[in-house]
């Protein structure tokens, strides 16, 4: 009977030691990322700067990328005002050459004008062409308490907003396109309009039946758009 116990107890030792168990142990992994960001941007100041003042954001498309600002005035609200006036500021970003408008990055652009200026919060809109359009419905759906209008032209529309659909519902939305857009389909707008007009009551999707890619030409140069933004508040 004792070598019996002898012997399991040595069997017992054997196997303990060829025994792969696995160990559990806690710990903490703490780093720090940091990411440059440039952008060269123009800022219009209106005549009044001495009580807070509206402002107008304007994403320029893949054409005026680069690091020469007198490309964003070839269209838009600075190509607007190079005849007629807005009593706004305006501000208008470039992205630079093989990139694409990043919302975080614009987020803080424009995070840093209003610290820097006397810019009213309940009146920040936001418009784009092309590939600005797509910038604009990335930003509105990444900080849509930021705006209170948004006017895409001729854009095309992520996933994510076709997903998160009514996250952007208080926002009214002007959206125009050509029908004979042949960069960017018209199918694009129409899609998140259907996503969009059974929460959101106050917007509009206005298709132009003989206009190509250059849908923006006929509204940035109506002044009625502008009105329209400037009479919006959150």
């Amino acid at each position: 009977m004792k070598l019996n116990k002898i012997f399991v107890l040595i069997f017992t030792v054997c196997y303990a030691s060829l025994c792969y168990c696995q160990t559990e142990t806690t710990g903490i992994f703490s780093t720090k990322i940091t990411k440059k960001v440039t952008l060269n941007y123009l800022l219009v100041k209106p005549k009044n700067t001495f009580t807070k003042m509206p402002l107008i954001i304007f994403l320029h498309g893949s054409g005026e990328r680069g690091n020469d600002l007198e490309k964003v005035k070839a269209h838009g609200p600075l190509k607007f005002i190079s005849h007629d006036t807005l009593n706004a500021f305006i501000l208008a970003p470039q992205c630079e050459e093989n990139k694409m408008w990043d919302a975080e990055e614009l987020y803080l652009l424009i995070q840093n004008m209003i610290d820097k200026n006397e810019i009213d919060t309940n009146r920040i809109y936001l418009t784009g062409l092309s590939m600005g359009a797509w910038g604009a419905w990335n930003l509105a759906y990444a900080h849509p308490e930021m705006f209170a209008a948004l006017v895409p032209i001729a854009g095309f529309v992520d996933r994510v907003p076709m997903i998160d659909g009514c996250k952007i519902k208080y926002i009214p939305i002007r959206m125009f396109h050509g029908l004979l857009d042949n960069v960017v389909d018209v199918q694009y707008s129409i899609n998140i309009f259907k996503k969009l007009k059974d929460c959101n009551k106050d917007i509009k999707l206005e298709i132009f039946d003989f206009d190509m890619h250059d849908s923006w030409t006929r509204v940035y140069e109506n002044k009625e758009i502008y009105e329209w933004m400037l009479k919006q508040h959150k």
